[in-house]
């Protein structure tokens, strides 16, 4: 298993989570309540389910392709560290990994 935290955009709370390898991190996101919106169902035809992932963690993760790079530069309150939470499959040897939810995130559960 693999343990996931998500950090709220003003950092005032904490949700850690299980999650298997293999789980797309949108779906582990939506699963508990997170406000992503994520409704291209992966196809990278938006940027509502953009994710900030922890400095220490980014470096886990495989390189984004060009065309999420390309879909970030449309995603609002983005960082260095920001990420498609849609193309990120979690992998058994991360063991854990830390994502923020960016200000302004869209919502399609309402929460």
């Amino acid at each position: 298993m693999i343990e996931v935290t998500f950090i709220s955009a003003d950092g005032k709370s904490r949700q850690t989570v299980q999650a298997q390898d293999g789980d797309r991190l949108l779906d582990v996101a939506q699963a508990h309540g997170l406000p992503l919106e994520g409704t291209c169902e992966g196809q990278m035809a938006c940027s509502t389910c953009h994710l900030i992932i922890d400095a220490a963690d980014f470096a886990k993760l495989p390189e984004p392709v060009e065309m999420e790079e390309d879909m970030l530069d449309l995603a609002v309150a983005v960082t260095r560290t920001s990420r498609l939470s849609c193309q990120i499959f979690l992998r058994d040897e991360w063991q854990s990994l830390t994502v923020r939810v960016p200000a302004d995130s869209y919502d399609m559960q309402g929460m």
